[in-house]
């Protein structure tokens, strides 16, 4: 099992949230829940398309950390 990271970030009216790993591979939710789901989701889909098109599915290497200032 991979681990992708997913940033989440407060849109108008809703959440969006992407995968640096996996560019182009996005969700919105209408709350972090939602947004989570929704992005579960899409990078499952996301890896499928690109196995079922014979291309390399990119290893998770980007990570997060806080910096308290």
């Amino acid at each position: 099992m991979k681990r992708y990271l997913v940033v989440i970030e407060q849109a108008e009216g809703n959440l969006s949230a992407y995968s640096p790993d996996l560019p182009g591979c996005i969700a919105t939710g209408k709350n972090r829940e939602d947004v989570e789901a929704k992005m579960r989701a899409a990078i499952q889909m996301h890896i499928r398309g690109l196995e079922e098109d014979g291309l390399a599915v990119p290893e998770p290497t980007t990570v997060a950390e806080y910096v308290s200032v």
